[in-house]
């Protein structure tokens, strides 16, 4: 199988890229969570079910592999992330391609798909698009009752439960998936930096609610979600109302449903993607 790894200037970044599949076939650019996270778990998860697309798993801008970048608030923002994403696909001499978007990730999407006709469609994974939705679900994990302002939420939260714990509360409904994906997340052996995160925090991600952004696609749209995954869902469904898209809940799964019900994802993963390229095989 061919695999070409290496970095990609793009910009102000250099983003580290992973690029796999035939060069001929459909290209799917995915993206992962956050903010500062990375690719690894993506593909090491889902490469299996791959198969006939080019794929490009890449980290984001100071994230993961990629190179660091200052703690500046303005290299960080979705509108970079979009236009890093756009200058990728150029270098790689791509017109026209699909995106898989994972957690944070959706952001990027959604914003790419409102933005650019090259981007054919996308499949949604898990998606986070309202951060004060999200903040009060932390609340409630670290037993507070939410209130109106995201950021104090957060901050609360957080001075009562390490964030990891926190996060961990909402997204994994069994230890036996936590530690499956810990045991991925630390064969990686990547220790990205907190910049992205503390970034975006300073500039105001937590107030960011994307949701009034969101109208029907005419492009191939499909979301999947644990129905166990209290970082997204259930407001993954007021996402796919809104967007007039196919929504699979994968029951018993968190926020990496293909760790926790590996066969009833898959099989749902597989119809989504079908759909994906439907149109364009007419």
């Amino acid at each position: 199988m061919r695999e070409e790894i290496g970095y990609i200037p793009v910009g102000e970044a250099e983003l580290y890229v992973e690029d796999v599949g035939d060069e001929h076939a459909p290209a799917l650019l995915v993206l992962h969570g956050g903010p500062g996270g990375n690719a690894y778990a993506l593909r090491e998860g889902l490469q299996d079910y791959l198969e006939g697309f080019r794929v490009i798993y890449f980290d984001q801008r100071g994230s993961g592999r990629s190179l660091e970048l200052p703690q500046d608030p303005r290299l960080f923002t979705i509108d970079a992330l979009v236009e890093d994403t756009v200058a990728l696909a150029e270098a790689l001499g791509l017109e026209q391609f699909h995106l898989l978007a994972h957690g944070f990730g959706a952001l990027v999407a959604l914003e790419l798909l409102r933005r650019y006709p090259e981007v054919l469609g996308a499949v949604l994974l898990s998606p986070w698009v309202s951060f004060p939705w999200l903040s009060a679900r932390l609340a409630e994990a670290a037993g507070l009752e939410p209130l109106a302002d995201p950021e104090a939420n957060l901050r609360a939260a957080l001075e009562k439960v390490e964030p990891k714990l926190l996060f961990d509360r909402l997204m994994f409904p069994t230890p036996h998936g936590r530690l499956e994906y810990e045991w991925v997340a630390e064969g990686s052996g990547i220790l990205g930096p907190d910049t992205p995160a503390l970034a975006f925090w300073k500039n105001g991600l937590w107030w960011l609610d994307y949701t009034s952004y969101l109208s029907p696609s005419r492009k191939p749209v499909a979301l999947l979600v644990g129905e166990k995954d209290g970082t997204s869902y259930p407001y993954a469904e007021e996402v796919a109302e809104r967007l007039k898209a196919p929504i699979r809940v994968i029951p018993g799964a968190g926020h990496y449903p293909w760790i926790d019900q590996p066969e009833v994802f898959g099989e749902a993963f597989r119809e989504v993607l079908e759909g994906l390229l439907a149109p364009w095989r007419v």
